[in-house]
């Protein structure tokens, strides 16, 4: 699977969107009853957990990846469900 995302520390940051269609993606669903995932990226292989931000972290995150897409409360409006922001830390 193929995601967009940005780097926050450490950390890596995605949306769990399904093309803004209401059913959450497999990988999310996947990672929320096994959080423990790896992430291949082109520098190589990171071993990651993955969880949802919540709160006031989530807000900040999310208003960052606004800054990548101007419409992105438009186009999470048209979910019948909050998009989840997710993160995923390293791990050893």
């Amino acid at each position: 699977m193929l995601l967009g995302y940005y780097e926050d520390g450490p950390n890596l940051v995605t949306l769990a969107m399904n093309g803004w269609a209401a059913p959450e993606p497999a990988w999310w669903l996947n990672v929320q009853a096994h959080p423990d995932a790896t992430v291949e990226l082109s520098e190589g292989t990171r071993r990651v957990r993955a969880r949802a931000a919540l709160g006031e972290e989530r807000d900040r995150l999310w208003a960052r990846m606004r800054e990548h897409e101007s419409n992105l409360d438009a186009y999470a409006a048209m979910r019948p469900t909050e998009t989840a922001v997710v993160v995923f830390e390293p791990r050893s």
